[in-house]
Parts: C-alpha cells; sequence; structure tokens
C-alpha cells in the first residue's frame, strides 16, 4: 500500500477527536507565520477563543486575554496577543489555585536569548510549527471542561503570542494580565507534538515532583508513555514561568530526532498518536490538578551520602558528565547562561564580574549544596545560585569504579555590552 493510500485509510477510520485535530492543524497551518503581531497571529488568537466557546470554556475577558504592545529592535510597536480560557475546579480550597496548559501561537524558528547579559539570536530547525501543539489544547480544554467535576484545582487554558520574541506572551500573562500569579502551582507546556513514531517526551528541568506524576502514570495504564529526559528539547513558554519558580514539564515527540522545517504542514502530524498524547496529557493534568503542590526545587536529596566525603573534581578518575560532555563549559554554556537574567538592578548600576560558585553532584547525580567562593554582588550573587540549584541531574562522578559525591567550583560571569 502506497503512504498516500495508507493516509487516506487512517484519515477514513479515524475517530472524531482526530477529525476535529485535524481540522484544526489545517486552519493554523493555513496561516503561514504566525509571526508576533502579524495578522495570521491574530487570527489564529481569535479562532482560538471561539473554539473554546464552543466547547463551553469561559474564555476571560479583555482585561486578560487583550491584545498588548511590544517594542521591535526597529522602534516600532507591535500588537500581539494571548488567548486564555478558564475551567474552574470543585474544591472550595484549591479552585483559587492554578494549573495553566499553554502552548505557543507562533509558526517561527528563531528563538532570541540572553548569553552572558548579551542578546542571542538563534534558529532551530523544526521548531518552526506548534499547529499540532494547538489542537491537543483545545481538545483537551474540551476533555477538561467536560470532566471538570472530576478538577479539584482549576485549569487555565493559554495560546501565547510572540513566543519567539523572548516568550513575551506568557511573560505578559505573568507579569501584567494575570492578578494571581502566585496561585499558580504548576504549568504544563505543549510545543511540538504529533510526531509519536519518533518518541514521546517529558522536559521536567529535573524537578522532582513534576518527574513522580510521570513515574506514578507509567505504573498504569496509558495509551502511550513518555520518556523523562534532561535536555530542554527547545525554548519555549515553560521559561517564563520557570523564571517565576513554577514547577512545569514541556511534552513534545519532536525534537528527537530533529525534523524537517515542513513540520507544521498536516500531513506530517500523526493524529493517531496526537490522540494518544492528549489522553495520556489529560490524565497527566488530572493528577496534578488533584495532587500536592508541587514544590519548585523540591529538598530531597539531603540524606545521599551523608557519611561520605566529597572528592574534588580533578581527583576524581571519570568526571561528572552533563548531558553526556565532560567538559564544564558545556554546563555553562547549555544550562547556565541560557536561564541566567541578568538582574535589572546590575544593569541600571552597571555592575559586572565573575562569581566563583561551589557545589556538590551526588552518587545520584543532583546537584546540592551551592554557595558562592567568591562574590561580585549580592544580586548577581543570588542569580548565579539560583540557576545552578536549579541544574538538571548530571552523570556522577567515579572514583576506581564507585559512584562518589564530587565538589566543582565554575566562574558565572555577568558581562554588559558596552554602549556604542
Amino acid at each position: 500500500m502506497s503512504a498516500s493510500a495508507q493516509g487516506y485509510y487512517r484519515e477514513l477510520y479515524e475517530s472524531e477527536t482526530a477529525a476535529a485535530m485535524r481540522a484544526d492543524v489545517a486552519y493554523f497551518s493555513s496561516l503561514g507565520g504566525r509571526a508576533a503581531g502579524s495578522e495570521d497571529e491574530k487570527a489564529a488568537a481569535d479562532y482560538f477563543r471561539e473554539q473554546l466557546r464552543k466547547a463551553g470554556v469561559d474564555v476571560l475577558d479583555s482585561q486578560d486575554d487583550s491584545s498588548f504592545g511590544l517594542k521591535s529592535a526597529s522602534g516600532d510597536t507591535i500588537t500581539t496577543h494571548n488567548a486564555i480560557g478558564f475551567i474552574e475546579g470543585y474544591d472550595r480550597e484549591m479552585r483559587g489555585h492554578y494549573i495553566v496548559i499553554g502552548a505557543r501561537l507562533d509558526n517561527l524558528g528563531t528563538r532570541t536569548t540572553i548569553i552572558n547579559g548579551k542578546e542571542e539570536t538563534r534558529v532551530y530547525p523544526g521548531a518552526n510549527g506548534n499547529g499540532s501543539g494547538l489542537a491537543l489544547l483545545l481538545n483537551l480544554a474540551k476533555m477538561l471542561n467536560t470532566n471538570k467535576v472530576l478538577l479539584k484545582r482549576s485549569v487555565i487554558i493559554a495560546a501565547f503570542g510572540a513566543s519567539e520574541l523572548q516568550n513575551a506572551g506568557s511573560w505578559y500573562f505573568l507579569n501584567r494580565s494575570f492578578g494571581e500569579t502566585g496561585k499558580i502551582d504548576a504549568m504544563i507546556n505543549l510545543d511540538m507534538l504529533g510526531t509519536g513514531s519518533n518518541g514521546f517526551y517529558a522536559y521536567c528541568a529535573s524537578n522532582s515532583d513534576m518527574e513522580q506524576i510521570v513515574n506514578n502514570l507509567a505504573a498504569t495504564l496509558q495509551p502511550v508513555h513518555p520518556r523523562i529526559v534532561t535536555a530542554e528539547p527547545c525554548p519555549s513558554d515553560h521559561r517564563s514561568f520557570y523564571a517565576a519558580e513554577i514547577p512545569s514539564v514541556m511534552f513534545t515527540s519532536g525534537m528527537y530526532p530533529e525534523y524537517n522545517t515542513e513540520r507544521d504542514l498536516p500531513g506530517i502530524v500523526e493524529y493517531d498518536y496526537l490522540e494518544r498524547e492528549g489522553e495520556y496529557i489529560y490524565n497527566y493534568t488530572v493528577a496534578l490538578a488533584n495532587g500536592p503542590k508541587p514544590e519548585f526545587r523540591p529538598v530531597n536529596v539531603a540524606a545521599e551520602g551523608q557519611n561520605t566525603e566529597a572528592v574534588a573534581w580533578n581527583d576524581c578518575d571519570v568526571k561528572p558528565s552533563f548531558m553526556n560532555n565532560y567538559d564544564p563549559n558545556v554546563f555553562l554554556n547549555r544550562w547556565v547562561y541560557v536561564y541566567l537574567k541578568y538582574p535589572q538592578y546590575a544593569i541600571d548600576n552597571g555592575i559586572q564580574g565573575r562569581v566563583l560558585v561551589d557545589f556538590i553532584i551526588t552518587e545520584k547525580g543532583k546537584v546540592t549544596d551551592v554557595r558562592v567562593l567568591k562574590g561580585v554582588h549580592p544580586s548577581l550573587d543570588a542569580e548565579a545560585v539560583k540557576v545552578i540549584e536549579a541544574s538538571p541531574d548530571w552523570k556522577p562522578a567515579r572514583v576506581r569504579g564507585q559512584k562518589v559525591k564530587c565538589e566543582m567550583s565554575l566562574y558565572v560571569e555577568f558581562r554588559l555590552e558596552k554602549r556604542k
């Protein structure tokens, strides 16, 4: 049977859910780039709101999901959009706390980030389409709204605009439009889903509470199970929630291995897999909405190796490795400088320098006991410690074949760009 015939056969016999998501993906794909401030992005946001209303989901009023302005590199104002829905939980105490489920509206393959206080734009091949993530989010909203009597916490459904502009939409939601950010207990991010034959992955930034839900569901009957990964698949809106110290998980199926730049074409999405992924994420959401509040960095490694001394990095037979690389610079470039936020006070006062930070990597690869050996300024010192404390797991060091605690020291550099 030819590939086209197989595709026709699947479409002919697919479920109503898969057919509905196919229609949603087709619409989002028809809008082209959906760049921040474009008519396509506005149309996508309007369509998203309308589909929420049709499903009976409350759409927050204009004060919360209105358009907002951003200054572009040229100095012009870009008007971009969020689309926000709300599903109220049933528990009198817990419904005042929220789980946010989000997906990005844009369809571009570049991301701008801050490295060492310097803005850099990078291209992520294959990170250009999220029509499948938006379609799955709409279907998830329908499922959760139908079964909201099962939800103790309330759920916010969010399509975020301007993700390619340093995740501006999710930042705006957290810092400007939503008045109860402190009551958001967790975030689920949907990005680049629907190619389940490549795999299905969960990225929790090594937050053990969020990972534990994945592990708990692994012991139950599910249509599909994600694999936990420690390497961030791609930059996305979960970063805004991480910066606000809100536990988050990103579900994806597309970056292992990377796919081509035509990812957003409807024919590439495997709708049977997309439906299974949606059922799993629904079950994950219910568990998260009804369970204990996850901690941003739960302290769960205090007892590891209590009676063993840490071995200096230079004295380890096998050095600890980050993302399968023994070079500490990989940790700095692929984690620390990606997440580092240059404190505004330090920017305003021209404070820069190198913070020397010491930390322990336990026998289980956890980062603990982070402390400043040589500081520059309290604002810079605290930021360096915060980012290193949130590190994903490492592969532990070894001495004579045995895993050991390893003590490392690294300089974290804060450098301001000179104004021309």
